[in-house]
């Protein structure tokens, strides 16, 4: 098995390349207001949050909601951090 660290794109312009823009989806309880929240979040560990790209989608039964935005990020570190901060909240179940 390989170190991850080693791992690079088969080819140029692929796999995730830093600085760059994002696309973070959170899934949480539709109750709180999320689609406010994620941006704040995200914007709160210093990253620059794209506002016009928030979308958001009620499940089929009404009880959770995600939200889309995207995010400028330049390392894969506050890329992660991102995620971290995220599901650190109490109302967000998962990202992707």
């Amino acid at each position: 098995m390989r170190d991850i660290e080693s791992i690079e794109a088969r080819q140029e312009g692929q796999g995730f390349q830093f600085p760059g823009e994002f696309e973070i989806t959170a899934m949480g309880n539709a109750s709180v207001d999320l689609q406010a929240r994620v941006p704040q979040i995200l914007e709160g560990i210093g990253l620059h949050v794209l506002h016009e790209t928030v979308k958001q989608r009620q499940s089929r039964e009404g009880n959770f909601l995600s939200v889309t935005v995207s995010f400028r990020c330049d390392t894969r570190e506050q890329y992660d951090a991102a995620h971290a901060a995220l599901r650190a909240d109490p109302d967000i179940r998962y990202t992707l």
